[in-house]
């Protein structure tokens, strides 16, 4: 009898641990959006919101909540959390970006979430590169939701080791959500603390190649003579003005209007002496 019910116990904590994870599966499980799945062609922004709404809208706490809005939608260009639309046309880029934002807008602030995504609209070709990584990260999802599962059940049972469901339902609620924000949390810490370091490194980036931009920009003044050098090379305006005979002297070469007058002999002096006064040629005769 003893070895029977030896054999008996683990039996029936096995399948304490079944229904315990069938609860957390149909608790846990959330709507995602395949690779695939993602529409090739562009959308308008209520085609977005539709499609969005359709692919995402099992998530929602409450029935009158939305997944997505077409204030969200500008609100996210505009801080720059996503790439602007094409003439109001969004690609599927665009879609992904909105899926990243869906995910991490619940968890994380609006600063934080633009930390992340920036630099993922800098990929070219953006839309095939959006693919790309949207498609590495999906897969990577699907060992994540199970380890995630795993570990929920391991903090599902702690619980249940120390607050029956059966003795004190609430306690065991209470306990079991504390522990579930207490793994959050450390987990949000933890997100924080990455992307201050994606933070800093652009920081150090930048300042890099302010540096070595500047480095650059004074070996280059090294190689060009300074401004006070090229002026020393070229005679100051004074110096061309004192080699260029000044204006005055000029005119002083030049005879002054009254001296060519006086060399020319006046039209009525030369008429005088070339020609004979009509009177006296008629004295003659």
């Amino acid at each position: 009898m003893a070895e029977s019910k030896r054999q008996k116990k683990p039996g029936a904590l096995e399948e304490r641990l079944i229904e315990l994870k069938r609860k957390i599966r149909s608790k846990l499980r959330l709507e995602y959006i395949r690779p695939e799945e993602i529409p090739e062609i562009e959308l308008y922004m209520d085609q977005v919101t539709r499609y969005m709404e359709q692919q995402l809208g099992a998530n929602r706490r409450n029935e009158e909540d939305k997944v997505l809005t077409r204030t969200m939608i500008n609100n996210y260009t505009r801080n720059h959390l996503m790439s602007a639309p094409d003439r109001k046309r969004y690609s599927r880029a665009h879609i992904v970006q909105l899926i990243y934002i869906y995910y991490l807008k619940n968890v994380l602030a609006i600063n934080d979430i633009r930390k992340i995504l920036e630099p993922l609209q800098e990929q070219e070709p953006l839309d095939q590169r959006m693919m790309e990584i949207y498609q590495d990260i999906y897969e990577l999802e699907k060992p994540q939701y199970f380890n995630i599962e795993a570990s929920t059940v391991k903090a599902a049972s702690l619980v249940d080791k120390k607050f029956s469901p059966e003795k004190d339902p609430y306690l065991n609620k209470m306990a079991f959500i504390y522990l579930l924000a207490y793994d959050m949390f450390s987990k949000k810490r933890l997100i924080e603390k990455l992307i201050d370091e994606m933070d800093e490194e652009k920081r150090e980036e930048k300042e890099a190649l302010k540096q070595a931009l500047a480095k650059a920009g004074k070996k280059q003044a090294m190689k060009k003579p300074a401004a006070g050098v090229q002026a020393a090379k070229k005679p100051a305006a004074r110096v061309q003005a004192a080699k260029k005979p000044a204006a005055r002297v000029q005119a002083a070469k030049k005879p002054a209007a009254g001296v060519q007058a006086a060399k020319k002999p006046a039209a009525r002096t030369a008429a005088a002496g070339k020609k004979p006064i009509a009177k006296k040629k008629e004295q003659n005769q």
